[in-house]
């Protein structure tokens, strides 16, 4: 049996929420969230420490909290919210496919999707670390659920490897609740955490950072016993002669977070090599028609507030697309990264139908100092702002202005790029 509904979400954290909220304000009545857990939310309901909401609400918010005020929100305006519903499959012609112990199977033609399905951490697997497969290697991510929401210790004696903010968070979090967190190894000469992550999380606890440390071996079968941390040379490779053994019985892997993108790569969305999430215009949309994407889905933010920022807006287009169908065909004009900034979203506007503001998000690959943030359309430069520091572990962003654009109508890209002073 098939149903339609105007605007599909795929996604009940604080991306799918803001966007269906944002798509109910833009007029859409038939707005319907699909979540596969059993509460609306997301990783935001086992993040209960403080720190969300600043930019969008004013006030310093716990998790649970922020998603609670969308939750509310959506509440308000009536949302239906499916939970407990598993989304197996998306079609190009914007058929999804679902199954709840409910409902079973059913498939939902779309006016609109939007994709918000978040992130995933980088596994154990994908590191290559000798060793054997013993109790005691969790996630943080994992971790962070065990003790925050299901009120279990993972282990006493812990070593984390990787600086990621969740890595840093439960840094702090296992040392308030008793465990001896050892040290934080970080492959990278830098954090890929946020500053003040780094400063709450192990400063104000007297945890060591180590950075271009990894661990090179796991000792214990049945359990961690100890594990073995290594310094590394510039290409990353472990230095002979640095390795201290830690024993412990836990280690904690923050080593990245991935876009969830495989419903959005069966539907035939293209995806970015750097970000592994979609490639968007300036709606936000993929290169399927109707089809949008916001929040970790689309590339891992540093801050919440910007993942709702991203989804309002989002939601607001899939607002328009479901009213106006797809836009005529326009001039495109290609974003560009080059210069020490890894990629951009969105990576391409239409100057006709832009914003008349735009915000473009990138990162950067390295610490910098004193740079000039600077964009060019084709060869001009029309933005040129310094910036003290920037770091790969904390999201930038520039604003254009279509009438940078509108004034050079046959450009065909923009450069954003950094700039020695």
């Amino acid at each position: 049996m098939r149903e339609h509904h105007d605007v599909v979400i795929v996604g009940g954290g604080p991306a799918g929420l803001a966007a269906a909220v944002a798509a109910k304000d833009a007029g859409i009545d038939d707005v319907v969230v699909l979540e596969r857990d059993t509460k609306l939310g997301g990783i935001l309901n086992q993040c209960i420490h403080n720190g969300f909401g600043l930019h969008t609400f004013n006030e310093e918010l716990t998790g649970p909290e922020y998603a609670l005020r969308y939750v509310d929100l959506a509440a308000e305006r009536n949302v239906c919210c499916l939970l407990n519903t598993m989304v197996v499959d998306i079609s190009d012609q914007r058929v999804v496919t679902a199954v709840s112990p409910d409902r079973g199977v059913f498939s939902i033609e779309a006016g609109a999707v939007v994709l918000a399905m978040g992130c995933r951490e980088r596994p154990r697997g994908a590191l290559n670390i000798p060793g054997f497969r013993p109790a005691g290697v969790y996630t943080a991510g994992t971790a962070q659920r065990l003790v925050n929401i299901e009120g279990q210790m993972p282990g006493r004696n812990v070593v984390i490897l990787g600086s990621g903010d969740i890595g840093l968070i439960m840094a702090r979090r296992m040392t308030l609740e008793g465990a001896k967190v050892h040290c934080v190894a970080e492959l990278m000469p830098y954090s890929g955490g946020l500053k003040r992550n780094i400063v709450q999380c192990l400063d104000d606890y007297g945890i060591p950072l180590l950075l271009s440390h990894t661990v090179t071996r796991i000792e214990g079968k049945r359990r961690v016993e100890a594990v073995w941390v290594s310094e590394v040379d510039d290409h990353m490779q472990p230095i002979a002669g640095t390795e201290v053994r830690y024993p412990c019985d836990t280690l904690l892997l923050s080593v990245g977070l991935l876009p969830e993108n495989e419903l959005s790569r069966g539907a035939g969305v293209e995806l970015s090599p750097v970000t592994r999430g979609p490639i968007v215009d300036d709606s936000l949309q993929t290169n399927i028609p109707g089809v949008f994407a916001c929040g970790n889905v689309l590339h891992v933010h540093d801050l919440v507030d910007y993942v709702s920022q991203e989804a309002e807006a989002a939601g607001a287009h899939a607002a328009t697309f479901v009213r106006e169908g797809s836009a005529p065909n326009v001039d495109t004009v290609a974003v560009e990264a080059t210069g020490g900034v890894r990629y951009t979203v969105p990576s391409f506007v239409h100057p006709q139908h832009m914003e008349e503001k735009q915000v473009v998000r990138f990162r950067v690959g390295d610490v910098y100092r004193d740079r000039y943030v600077s964009v060019y359309v084709d060869d001009e430069r029309v933005l040129h702002r310094k910036k003290r520091v920037m770091a790969p572990g904390e999201m930038e962003e520039v604003v254009l202005k279509r009438s940078d654009l509108e004034a050079r109508p046959q450009a065909k890209r923009v450069l954003v790029t950094l700039e020695e002073v």
